[in-house]
Formats: structure tokens, C-alpha cells, sequence
């Protein structure tokens, strides 16, 4: 009987990747349809290459490390940036991979990722029920782009934006205190999807206007415009914020920052050196005092700033996902569907993975003012839930207490 487990993250990290991952853990052990739980580690290559942890214990009642691994920040299982070719294409992997899951009498894959992680989630299940397995293949979305579709939001996202939010106001403090004017250009995450970027609005206060400006990849970028823009917000501040997307490009669609861009794997352009780019400019345009701050990885795993809402949903969605495959269901996603704003209500439904799967959620043109250089109040009032509440580290010496991953950093052997 295949009454065993497989849970792997997969992907860019989060602050809330392990919640979901702690999620499924306390599923397995409250729903009882599973015996054992295996961690991949690296993502699906864990399974191509039988690198399983048992996780097993952690489902114990009551076991201290699920309350750790929950408010412990990236990935406690590793990630991987594999892309599964087509089983059309190379059917090989695909042999391997439900070979170990007869091997481990696996009856449900848990795969938490984001939208590279649901193509290897549809493209696994589509070949199950090819070849008449039994084995549940269920989604779990992750990523601080909030750029899954169907899903209201994605976790990891609200523990981001909180930490943007957070340092903008932070930088606002620190910029106001001099009496010369300046400009201050913050780069953020957001190759194609303005989300995160849009956060920065949210440290706007009854003091401080900050961010002055926003710019997000939704619309085409215009140079000339963006030094009219700091001309004109220069009228009434001294010191203007600017937040801005990585993403941001032209009306080509060349990026701001990527005249020689790679690309990873998956076809997606590596992207950094937009705020120090639009530094230059300003510098040519203005001869006023500017600098810019590429946020870059820290904005992705400030466990310490995290969004309690943030972990208390991702949490969930890895209950939900267990509860799904014991009832039969495969090729899905677990996804959030928001019912109000304030209050704020949701509930978790499953969606068909093939809706969600090389498919990405762009900010609505509506919620971007005609200048192109802000967000309206139904992006306020979208985002606003999903920063609150906190949450309370265990510290040690000053520090916090995460859990210990150093089984991801052994060396590598030779062969």
C-alpha cells in the first residue's frame, strides 16, 4: 500500500516557504492518511537522485521543530532550478521519478513553488494519469512576486512586502534629517510583475508621502517623463523616494538596466543595476544629490518582519494540500480566495494546476494612475491585509534562534 508522502520546495526563497512546509507536516499527522513524510532535498531533483530526509518525527504531536521550522526563514528542504522537459520530449526523468515513488511507496507529491514550480506539478500529474498511477500530485504556491494566477495572493509575498514597506519608511527617516534636497532611487524585486514594488505604498503615513514616485513593468518607462516627474515633486519636498521595479523598460520593451541581461533556465531575464542606471540619469539630468538602493536578496527572507497573516496562510494552504490528496485529488494547486478586505476573509480552494501553470498575474492597469507613476487606493486597499500582525522569534544571543540547515551546505563530492 502507497500510504507514504513526499513533500519538496522548489524555487526563489521566501519567509513563508517553510510555514507551508510545516503545514504539510501537521496535516499528515492530524489527517492520518499518511505514514511517513519525506523531504526531497533540492526540489524534484531530491527525487531524480533518492535524496530524501524523513520528516517523519516532526509529524509526532506536539514536536518543538514544526513551531521552529514555521518562522524559520528560505527553505529548509533547499531549491532547485530544475526545469522537467516535456514527457513528449524526454520520458526518462519521468520513469525515474514515480520508480522512487513505488520505491517509497510514495501516494502523494507535494511540490511548493512558484510558477516553474506548477509546470513540473501539471506536467507530473498529466504523466501519472498517462501511465495509471495512483499517486497524488498537488501544488502549493509560493513566490514574493504575487504573480500566480487564480490565487488571490501568494505566500511569501505579504512577509515581503511588510519588509519593504518597513524599509521605505526606514529610509524616509534616514534621508529627511539633511537640508539639502536629494533623491533617493530604490530598486525592487519584480522582473515582469509590479506587485512588489506597489508595496512601497504602504509606508505612506500622516508625516511622510513617501514613496514621492512609483514605477512599475506593467507600463512603459519614459526617461524624459521620469525627470519631469522628480521636477515636478521637487516642488513641494525636499528629499523625493522613488521606488522602482527591476523590471521596468521602454515602449520596445527593452529593460532599463539589461542591455547584455542572461537569462536563467527558464527563459527569464537576470535583472539588476535598474536603480543604479536611473541614478546616472538623474546625475546627468539634475546635478542634485542621488543615490540609489538595490534591496536585492533581503527583501526575500526578513524572517524577523514577517507578516503573521503571511505564515498563518501558508501554514494552512500545507494542511490544505495534504487534506486534498487524501481525498483523491491531483494535478491542483491549493489556492486563496480573498473574501473581503475589511474585515479581511479568505478560504482555500483547490484550482486546476493547468490554470496556474506559465501563466503570471500582472497588476491591473486600473490600480496604476494615468501618470504612470503611482498606485490608486484599490491597490492600498488590496495590500494592506496582508501585512499585519506579527510574529515572535525564539533568540539566542541576541539573534534569532532559526532553524539549523547546515545538512544544505556540505561540500560537494568528487566523483
Amino acid at each position: 500500500m502507497n500510504d507514504n508522502c513526499i513533500v519538496a520546495q522548489s524555487g526563489g526563497p521566501t519567509v513563508a516557504i517553510n510555514a507551508s512546509l510545516a503545514g504539510v507536516i501537521d496535516g499528515v499527522r492530524k489527517n492520518g492518511s499518511f505514514t511517513r513524510v519525506f523531504g526531497a532535498i533540492h526540489g524534484i531533483k531530491g527525487v531524480l537522485e533518492n535524496n530524501l530526509m524523513d520528516l517523519s518525527l516532526m509529524a509526532l504531536s506536539k514536536y518543538p521543530l514544526v513551531n521552529t521550522l514555521e518562522l524559520s526563514p528560505a527553505m529548509y528542504l533547499g531549491s532547485c532550478r530544475y526545469k522537467l522537459p516535456h514527457y513528449n520530449d524526454d520520458e526518462t526523468p519521468y520513469k525515474t521519478i514515480f520508480g522512487r515513488f513505488e520505491e517509497h511507496k510514495i501516494g502523494a507529491f507535494f511540490y511548493i513553488g512558484g510558477n516553474d514550480s506548477m509546470d513540473t506539478v501539471m506536467k507530473l500529474s498529466e504523466y501519472g494519469k498517462k501511465i495509471g498511477s495512483d499517486v497524488k500530485i498537488v501544488g502549493i504556491p509560493k513566490t514574493i512576486d504575487n504573480d500566480l494566477m487564480i490565487t488571490d495572493h501568494t505566500p511569501g509575498f505579504g512577509s515581503a512586502a511588510k519588509y519593504v514597506a518597513t524599509t521605505m519608511l526606514e529610509v524616509a527617516h534616514d534621508t529627511y534629517i539633511y537640508d539639502i534636497p536629494s533623491i533617493v532611487i530604490v530598486e525592487i524585486m519584480g522582473r515582469d510583475a509590479g506587485w512588489l514594488t506597489a508595496s512601497s505604498v504602504l509606508a505612506r503615513n500622516q508625516y511622510s508621502p513617501a514613496p514621492h514616485l512609483i514605477y512599475l513593468p506593467e507600463v512603459d518607462f519614459d526617461e524624459d517623463q521620469f525627470i519631469e516627474d522628480i521636477k515636478e515633486k521637487l516642488k513641494t519636498n525636499r528629499t523625493v523616494i522613488i521606488a522602482v521595479s527591476e523590471g521596468i523598460h521602454d515602449k520596445d520593451g527593452n529593460y532599463i538596466s539589461a542591455t547584455s541581461a542572461v537569462a536563467d533556465k527558464f527563459g527569464h531575464a537576470q535583472l539588476s543595476g535598474t536603480g543604479k542606471a536611473l541614478e546616472m540619469l538623474v546625475k546627468e539630468r539634475l546635478s542634485i544629490k542621488v543615490r540609489s538602493i538595490e534591496l536585492n536578496v533581503l527583501q526575500r527572507c526578513s524572517a524577523h518582519i514577517a507578516s503573521r497573516t503571511d505564515i498563518n496562510e501558508s501554514f494552512a494552504l500545507g494542511q490544505a494540500a495534504v487534506k486534498y490528496a487524501a481525498t483523491g485529488k491531483t494535478g491542483i494547486m491549493a489556492s486563496i480566495n480573498r473574501i473581503s478586505n475589511d474585515p479581511y476573509q479568505w478560504i482555500i480552494e483547490p484550482t486546476d494546476v493547468a490554470n496556474v501553470a506559465n501563466k503570471a498575474k500582472s497588476v491591473p492597469l486600473e490600480w496604476i494612475t494615468p501618470e504612470k507613476n503611482d498606485v490608486t487606493e484599490e491597490m492600498t486597499a488590496y495590500l494592506r491585509p496582508l501585512i499585519i500582525g506579527e510574529v515572535s522569534l525564539q533568540y539566542r544571543d541576541g539573534l534569532p534562534a532559526y532553524l539549523d540547515v547546515s545538512h544544505l551546505n556540505k561540500p560537494m563530492v568528487e566523483e
